[in-house]
């Protein structure tokens, strides 16, 4: 007999919890797909675990069982299965099969019911089980030979470790369950008795026929309320009795099939690959491709001798694309590939360095491709040992510098925003990069895939590409791509090259069927992307002194934060740690809890402890404040100065093109965006990025930029007007809504039109403006339908999105760029609703993004040619953050807002606003 464990797969529980735990995933056409994919990814990571293992698939049948005729309220509570999991059953239960897993659905009874029995089986028969689940029920079938694992989150359970985690053994988590109940199962327990009550009578007593047969002796154990438990625990006995009954799994169901019968079968591929093409799996499609190509090759004797060995040339096969890769070590051979990328039209080129870091990267070096099926890698400092003869560094570099720094001879990268940069430090000035297939996918379609090259391989060529973990390991004995032998590294790199030209080829024949998307293509992201490049490698200065001072001052805050909050706990505790504030705030203080995380424990998320503090609760309001300090604390305040390039003195952020959905940029190392701007802390820390001595820096920001371009979208007259006229917008909206005079509007007012306008661009409900404006929701949605009253443009352009949203499935800026909305059709109307707010703001947003990204090129050429000494250094929202000169300040300031000006021709005017000072702070 087999000594690999059986492992019984509860498949009810792990679709529940992939299909809440996971982010939702649809397929194009709006069929939801990601508990499906949540769970074949745990059963493909345990087939990895337990090779060679019988892994057996479990699933509750539909109809009652015989516990719900012990007591029909049993799961009563449960509400119905949400139709975007139902439809999800049949593909899991058929994908499940096809795998070659024995799959089993029992009517009458529980999934829970078949595993205990198949469990006992095995006992029986001392063969070891694996129990694969999330139910903490399952923890009574431990034993010596049964052991659970949760694979969600990389836990295991044996007998210990149930006493290790309930603090009883296996045998006596029936009657725990029992007399505390479980209300997910709607099983009643003995109310009254929690988990600590139900642990400390077993404890005390032994079982619960011990506890019934010793109820005298309840009143002497160290429980709390143990005087009047022993009279509760009577008064309720035949309910505890029935609760252990419903809790227990039966382990003697009568199977049509006994454990030896239980086997794995070969995958059915032709069943697989409809079901992964309906639920567009794409990587899993092309590991079917894959099989069965390197099937088919051992199969045919004439096709024996192109064998294919590695899991690379498996890939490319089955993709019916052979490509060869080249490493060239020689003067002859670098000089053929010289004169082939001299006559080409188009190459693609890319770097292969030390670090991601591209201000700190050193070359290891450059790959090619002319044609495809064929690429190149030139290596120039690997240094492990034993590595072959390479070129010259400089030699090759000096012969490549005319071909990369002319601008006629066009180039493709993926990514190119890093080669530039890397290269730009071995003095090459990288020119006439003309496509960039990270950008041509974001263009096509920004959200329907990552756009990494291993991703856009997946997806477009239906190719699996070698990883990098495959040839530099993992972890923290990864080596740098210098330390990778050239067997390895030359393929891997040479394929970056030769991929990256297949994915133009492409990608660039698709959007020349959509003309305004190469638009934006050509017009804006190339444009943008060596623009970029320069702000990222100037750099900008930061007082690493200032922020060393604010850092300290943090400190002190967050220390005084802390015994503030220990006071009204009445105990020290982890701040950082839910678990141990979930104890203070529910069990301790006994504030309401108004939601639960996944794992069923008490939420102490952002938005529960504001809820609370709105209620008035003193403890979460501080409980905010450490968290806000804490995390400027730590990303910014202690991490910039470590983020200051020792080379530069500068820190270079980089800007990232093809991360929102929307067009907008994002930067990290450090991120900009995030940095607040309306508290003083987040001003502080803008303080500390300065001008260097004899300069000044100049802010310029578009003015309140989106609400512009909803006016110009909805042609609303009353908005048109307030923007025509310079009319303050929030101020004449709350005339509009409070029905004031203009110069009757107060303060608040003001402040609550604000609201209005800018949560209407966000979709907001009434329910969330009554929630930020203080007020009744009843009250709020009047502001809401008397600003439509006095607005009906804005209605209309609403209604106009969404059924255009609807029903092309995308929705454009002004400069053609879409967003795709595959949720738009949902069936679930909260994930249909959002993807209907989503369709209203992009088109602002998504415009918003395209004029900066347009007024920075203009800026950036400009600059260049007036010979002012200033240069972008930071972009962050709608605003560009300049170094200039300071005797020159104002002839930037008069050539800079005219050219964003014109960054679009709206039907009112385009506002920028631009303040000077010494640092960021001073300037916004």
């Amino acid at each position: 007999m087999s000594q690999a464990p059986l492992v019984l797969v509860d498949g009810s529980s792990y679709l529940y919890r992939a299909f809440h735990a996971l982010p939702p995933l649809m397929t194009s056409t709006g069929m939801p797909t990601g508990a499906v994919k949540g769970v074949l990814n745990m059963l493909r990571s345990l087939q990895k675990q337990y090779p060679d293992s019988v892994v057996t698939v479990i699933f509750d049948a539909k109809g009652p069982t015989f516990r719900d005729e012990l007591f029909t309220e049993y799961k009563a509570q449960r509400p119905p299965m949400p139709d975007d999991l139902r439809v999800q059953i049949e593909p899991l239960h058929e994908c499940v099969k096809a795998m070659g897993f024995p799959f089993l659905c029992v009517e009458g009874v529980e999934a829970d019911d078949v595993i205990g029995t198949l469990a006992q089986s095995s006992t029986l028969a001392e063969r070891a089980v694996v129990i694969s689940t999330g139910d903490k029920d399952m923890a009574q079938l431990v034993n010596g030979h049964v052991s659970l694992v949760n694979t969600m989150y990389n836990t295991k359970l044996d007998s210990e470790g149930v006493v290790e985690k309930f603090g009883i053994g296996p045998e006596l988590i029936i009657d725990y369950l029992a007399l505390m109940g479980d209300k997910s199962d709607n099983i009643p327990g003995v109310p009254g008795v929690g988990e600590k009550t139900a642990l400390g009578l077993l404890v005390g007593l032994g079982d619960m026929d011990a506890i019934y047969n010793n109820i005298e002796q309840v009143a002497t154990l160290p429980i709390r309320g143990a005087k009047t438990l022993g009279a509760k625990l009577l008064e309720h006995r035949e309910m505890a009795y029935l609760s252990r009954k419903l809790a227990t799994i039966k382990t003697d169901v009568e199977l049509d099939l006994n454990i030896d019968e239980l086997h794995m079968q070969a995958p059915q591929d032709d069943i697989l690959m409809d079901w992964y093409q309906r639920l567009e799996f794409k990587s899993w499609q092309d590991e079917i491709r894959r099989r069965t190509a390197t099937s088919g090759s051992k199969k045919s004797a004439s096709a024996g001798a192109d064998l294919l060995t590695s899991a690379h040339e498996q890939a490319e096969a089955a993709a019916e694309h052979k490509a060869e890769f080249h490493t060239i070590l020689t003067e002859a051979d670098f000089a053929h590939w010289l004169q082939r990328l001299t006559a080409a039209q188009l190459f693609a080129f890319d770097t292969e360095t030390t670090s991601i870091d591209a201000q700190q990267a050193q070359l290891v070096g450059i790959s090619f491709a002319v044609a495809e099926g064929e690429g190149a890698y030139v290596p120039l400092a690997h240094s492990y040992m034993g590595v072959p003869q390479q070129l010259d560094e400089k030699t090759v570099l000096d012969a490549l510098r005319p071909l990369l720094e002319d601008p006629q001879v066009l180039k493709v990268c993926q990514n190119g925003k890093y080669d530039i940069n890397v290269l730009a430090r071995y003095g090459i000035v990288v020119q006439g990069v003309q496509f960039d297939t990270m950008l041509e996918s974001y263009v096509l379609n920004s959200t329907a895939t990552r756009h990494d090259m291993d991703s856009l391989a997946t997806r477009y060529l239906e190719r699996s590409t070698i990883a990098f973990e495959d040839v530099a390991g993992k972890g923290a004995k990864q080596l740098t791509f210098d330390q990778i032998d050239l067997a390895v590294a030359g393929p891997y790199a040479a394929e970056d090259a030769e991929i990256t030209l297949c994915l133009h080829n492409r990608l660039l024949k698709e959007l020349q069927q959509v003309p305004p998307l190469l638009e934006v293509l050509n017009t804006i992201e190339m444009p943008l992307m060596p623009v970029l490049a320069r702000i990222e490698r100037y750099g900008a200065l930061v007082d690493a002194h200032l922020l060393g001072q604010h850092s300290l001052e943090l400190t002190e805050k967050l220390t005084e934060l802390e015994r503030q909050t220990f006071a009204i706990a009445g105990e020290e505790f982890n701040l950082a740690s839910p678990k141990q504030l979930g104890v203070i705030l529910y069990e301790k203080l006994g504030l309401p809890v108004l939601a639960k995380t996944a794992k069923g424990q008490p939420s102490t998320a952002e938005a529960v402890l504001s809820e609370l503090a709105e209620q008035g609760h003193e403890l979460p309001v501080l409980l905010m404040e450490y968290r806000s300090l804490s995390k400027l604390k730590s990303t910014y305040t202690d991490r910039l100065p470590e983020q200051i390039n020792p080379l530069t003195g500068r820190i270079h952020t980089s800007y990232h093109q093809a991360v929102t959905a929307t067009g907008r940029l994002s930067s990290s190392n450090p991120n900009l965006q995030n940095i607040p701007i309306r508290t003083a802390e987040g001003r502080r820390i803008r303080q500390a990025f300065v001008a260097p001595k004899g300069y000044k820096l100049l802010a310029a920001d578009y003015s309140q930029i989106e609400l512009r371009i909803m006016a110009h979208l909805a042609q609303d007259p009353g908005l048109l007007d307030a923007f025509r006229h310079d009319r303050d917008v929030h101020k004449a909206t709350a005339a509009e809504v409070f029905g004031v005079e203009l110069d009757a509007v107060s303060s608040d007012q003001r402040r609550n039109a604000k609201a209005i306008n800018f949560g209407l661009i966000y979709g907001m409900s009434a329910h969330g403006l009554a929630k930020q404006i203080g007020c009744e929701r009843s009250e709020a949605q009047m502001y809401m339908d008397r600003y439509f009253t006095r607005y009906p443009g804005v209605q209309d352009y609403m209604e106009r999105t969404r059924e255009q949203a609807r029903e092309q499935g995308y929705v454009e800026t002004l400069f053609g760029r879409r967003l795709y909305l595959p949720e738009i059709k949902a069936k679930n109307a909260n994930i249909r609703k959002a993807a209907e707010r989503t369709a209203i703001n992009a088109p602002m947003q998504g415009s918003a993004a395209d004029i900066i990204k347009r007024a920075m090129i203009t800026v950036d050429h400009w600059l260049a040619e007036s010979k002012l000494d200033a240069r972008v250094i930071l972009q962050v929202h709608d605003e560009l953050v300049v170094e200039v000169r300071e005797d020159q300040v104002e002839a930037l300031r008069a050539g800079l807002l005219p050219l964003m000006s014109a960054g679009a021709d709206l039907d009112v005017p385009l506002i920028v606003e631009a303040g000077v000072g010494d640092n960021w702070d001073q300037a916004h």
